[in-house]
C-alpha cells in the first residue's frame, strides 16, 4: 500500500538531530492542518523510527525556591506581581531535596528535575543549587534544573557539578510573546539557551498551549524549537493550568484534539526529542493522555505536584501505564 502523497508531501522529510532540517511556519502549519488520523500516522512511524512506541520516561519535578518570582510571565502563579496565594519561600535545605529525589526515584522517576523562581540566580544560589545536582547525581539520577537566565560562567559551573539538562523553555512564538512577558525578551532566553549549549548541557526546551494564541502561533513556536541547531534533546509542551488571580486564569481551554496535533507535530519536527508531556496532565482524561502519547509523548512529569500545581498522583500513572501496556524507560537519553 502506497502512503497518501498529502501525507508525504506535507513538509520535509523526517530527518535526526545531525542532519537537521530547516523548517518554516507553512510547512509546520500544513502538519497542524493534517486531517487528525494521517497526522497521528506520520507522527506514529517518526516516534518508532527513533524510539521504542511503549515506553515512556519518567521525571519528578520539585520546586526548590518557590514565589516572589519579580517577572511578569502572565501564566505563572510565582509571579510577585500577581495575588494567587502562593507566598515566597528561601530555598529549600539541601537534605529536603535529596529526600524527594530519594522517593521520586524510588517511585520510578529515572529523571530529577529542580526548578527556582528567580528571574536569573546570584553565584551564591548557583553554588547551592550545584551541590544540589552532585548530590541527586549520586542516587544515580539525571538531573535537570531550571533557574531562569543564565550569565556567563554560569552554565560551566553546573556542568561541572553534573547537570545534564536546563531547562528554559522559549513558552510561545516570537510574535506573539511580547502580550505574555514584558520583564524578558524573546532574545534574553536565546541568549541563555545558547549559553547552555556552549557548556555542553543537554537542552529542555519547549512552549505553553493555551496562552491565547493561534494555530499559526503555535507553529510558530514549533518552528522555533524545531530551527534550533540542533535542535533540544528534550521538549515539554504544557497546557496552560489557569490559576486564579494569574492574568491568563480566564483563557478558554484548548481543544484536546489541538493539544494532541501539537504533540504529534513536536514529534514530527523533532523525531529524536524526548517529547514531554508536563503541566496540565492533571486536566486530562486517560484517554487524552493516551492519544498524547500516540502522537510521540515519550516522557512525563511524573508525582503528585508540579512545581506548585497538582499532578496525577504517581499510583494513577502505574495504573495508566500498565493498562497501555507501557514500559518505563530506565536508559538516559
Amino acid at each position: 500500500m502506497q502512503a497518501d502523497p498529502a501525507v508525504a508531501n506535507a513538509a520535509p522529510a523526517v530527518t535526526s538531530r545531525r542532519n537537521c532540517a530547516s523548517w518554516n511556519v507553512d510547512e509546520v502549519l500544513a502538519l497542524f492542518e493534517l486531517p487528525f488520523a494521517d497526522l497521528l500516522y506520520r507522527a506514529q512511524e517518526t516516534h518508532r523510527r527513533f524510539f521504542d512506541a511503549n515506553a515512556i520516561q519518567l521525571s519528578t519535578l520539585l520546586s526548590i525556591k518557590t514565589g516572589g518570582c519579580p517577572e511578569d510571565c502572565a501564566y505563572c502563579p510565582q509571579s510577585a506581581r500577581y495575588d494567587t496565594g502562593v507566598e515566597a519561600e528561601k530555598l529549600l535545605p539541601l537534605d529536603d531535596v535529596l529526600a524527594a529525589a530519594q522517593t521520586a526515584k524510588d517511585n520510578g522517576a529515572t529523571r530529577f528535575c529542580m526548578g527556582a523562581a528567580w528571574r536569573s540566580p546570584k553565584p551564591h544560589q548557583v553554588e547551592a543549587v550545584a551541590e544540589m545536582v552532585k548530590a541527586v547525581k549520586g542516587l544515580g539520577l539525571e538531573t535537570c534544573v531550571t533557574l531562569g537566565m543564565l550569565r556567563d560562567g554560569q552554565a560551566e559551573q553546573l556542568r561541572e557539578a553534573g547537570l545534564d539538562y536546563y531547562n528554559h523553555n522559549l513558552d510561545t512564538a516570537p510574535e506573539f510573546y511580547g502580550q505574555i512577558i514584558t520583564t524578558r525578551t524573546y532574545q534574553d532566553r536565546l541568549d541563555t539557551l545558547g549559553r547552555v549549549r556552549d557548556a555542553g548541557i543537554k537542552v529542555c526546551c519547549g512552549g505553553i498551549v493555551g496562552l491565547g494564541e493561534s494555530r499559526r502561533e503555535r507553529a510558530g513556536l514549533i518552528v522555533q524549537l524545531a530551527n534550533m541547531d540542533p535542535y533540544p534533546e528534550s521538549v515539554p509542551i504544557n497546557n496552560l493550568v489557569r490559576v486564579e488571580g494569574t492574568p491568563l486564569a480566564d483563557n478558554a481551554a484548548v481543544d484536546p484534539f489541538e493539544f494532541v496535533r501539537t504533540i504529534a507535530v513536536a514529534r514530527i519536527t523533532m523525531p529524536e526529542a524526548m517529547v514531554r508531556l508536563s503541566a496540565g496532565r492533571e486536566q486530562m482524561n486517560d484517554a487524552l493522555q493516551a492519544l498524547c502519547f500516540l502522537a510521540g509523548a515519550n516522557s512525563m512529569f511524573y508525582g503528585d505536584r508540579l512545581l506548585i500545581t497538582d499532578n496525577p498522583q504517581a499510583e494513577a500513572d502505574r495504573s495508566l501505564l500498565r493498562r497501555l501496556g507501557m514500559r518505563v524507560d530506565a536508559g538516559t537519553h
